[in-house]
């Protein structure tokens, strides 16, 4: 799929300018210490060796001289956020990738570069794509129900989704999607009713200028989503910081693949997360989408622990993840460690990027995993991606099972949660409603 760039799994090294994973934690240290304190250290030791293999990376597919002088003029660079200095060598330690980069080397999500021994973000304060969006289209149904959220995304993403509806912008690096020739277009208010196809590939929206547009559109929410936000992480965590300051909510929508540290990080500031939650088998998720099931179940109950409103996707993928017996054991451990009051959200498959041989999810199975979710004790299951089906997107009360929101599509058509609570027999509605 890749047009400009080849992907190759870095072989294990053998010269001292290549390092090994030895020499690696031999040089890197002092790195270690200097970037995550000497009481961590020993905790990096330890997990060392339960770390997968880095990922694949763009052998020598950093930026042209011509182009990073551009990039950096446009401010559209900065040194990225968690990361270990391996001599000249770097190990992002964003996501579980662990992408080990040489100078030059680019990052396996494509938005991070190795330049002279630095790790470096490409994608920020440049989005690709943004949008005002009902909440319901996250989708989050107990989040804010009938609101607006500013939506945006840049290029990049940690996963290699077979199935991935976005993929022109998340297998995308960030220079097909941007130009940073011609004069400087920043997008602040009051913002103009249309924007050119050229604007908006030239168009800078720095966290500042985010938070001020969301505002002056009356967006109660900024939501990084649509590619990946981890991908773009430095971006989203200055934008989240600063959305909060200003009174603004945020959302992620995302896989979930992410390391614990920058998601405690990050997460200080996240009020509510949609996470795909793509299968409930290892091997699924290296076939389907090039991730593993642990660190998606981590992260589950690391935004638990921290109070992150969070609901959970789980796209059924003919020949892949249409299991009964997987979606009852995984509806079994959203119970056990999320609790009853989780919403999850059963969505239709329909064919895209590389499994357009497959056909669309059937109706009747999305009704039956439905069912097994609710056998299996969860209180708020949906059904999306589907037209004209009863109830398939309607929160009912838990004690008196009477509707109490009711959606067509992405709008709200009647709402009797009144201050968190059923409207008919005062039991409280897990979310967040005011």
């Amino acid at each position: 799929m890749e047009q400009n760039a080849k992907t190759t799994r870095r072989s294990h090294p053998r010269t001292p300018a290549r390092l090994t994973r030895r020499r690696a934690l031999e040089v890197g240290a002092l790195g270690c210490a200097g970037l995550f304190g000497a009481d961590s250290i020993f905790s990096f030791l330890r997990r060392w060796k339960q770390d997968a293999e880095p990922a694949d990376v763009f052998k020598g597919d950093a930026p042209s001289e011509a182009v990073w002088d551009l990039w950096r003029k446009r401010g559209w660079v900065r040194e990225a956020q968690h990361y270990l200095k391996l001599d000249r060598n770097v190990q992002c330690k964003i996501c579980p990738n662990n992408c080990l980069l040489e100078p030059g080397d680019r990052s396996h999500c494509r938005n991070k570069v190795n330049r002279g021994g630095t790790l470096y973000t490409l994608a920020y304060g440049n989005p690709c794509t943004f949008h005002v969006d009902p909440i319901e289209k996250k989708p989050l149904f107990h989040f804010l129900p009938g609101s607006r959220s500013f939506s945006l995304a840049t290029s990049g993403c940690v996963f290699r989704c077979l199935n991935c509806q976005n993929w022109e912008i998340s297998q995308k690096k960030p220079e097909e999607t941007k130009d940073p020739q011609g004069g400087e277009f920043r997008l602040r208010p009051p913002v103009p009713p249309a924007l050119t196809l050229g604007q908006i590939r030239r168009l800078s929206l720095f966290p500042e200028d985010l938070v001020a547009v969301a505002q002056d559109l009356d967006c109660p929410s900024i939501s990084y989503t649509y590619s990946e936000p981890t991908a773009y992480y430095e971006y989203a965590y200055d934008s989240c910081r600063l959305a909060r300051a200003g009174g603004l909510r945020n959302v992620l929508v995302s896989c979930g693949s992410i390391e614990e540290r920058p998601l405690r990080d990050l997460g200080q500031y996240v009020d509510a997360m949609h996470v795909d939650l793509k299968g409930f088998s290892d091997d699924i998720y290296r076939k389907l989408n090039s991730g593993r099931l642990d660190p998606i179940l981590r992260t589950l109950t690391t935004l638990k622990s921290l109070g992150v409103w969070v609901e959970v996707i789980n796209l059924v993928v003919p020949t892949y993840t249409d299991d009964l017996d997987m979606i009852r054991r995984m509806c079994g451990w959203l119970v056990a460690h999320l609790g009853v009051d989780q919403p999850l959200h059963f969505s239709r498959f329909h064919p895209q990027h590389k499994l357009t041989h497959l056909a669309p999810t059937p109706v009747d199975f999305l009704v039956r995993a439905r069912d097994t979710a609710r056998r299996e004790g969860l209180r708020y299951v949906y059904i999306g991606n589907v037209s004209g089906l009863a109830d398939a997107q309607t929160t009912f009360c838990p004690n008196c099972s009477r509707p109490l929101i009711q959606r067509d599509i992405f709008a709200v058509a009647a709402l009797d949660v009144v201050d968190g609570k059923c409207r008919f027999c005062n039991t409280p509605i897990a979310g967040v409603w005011a």
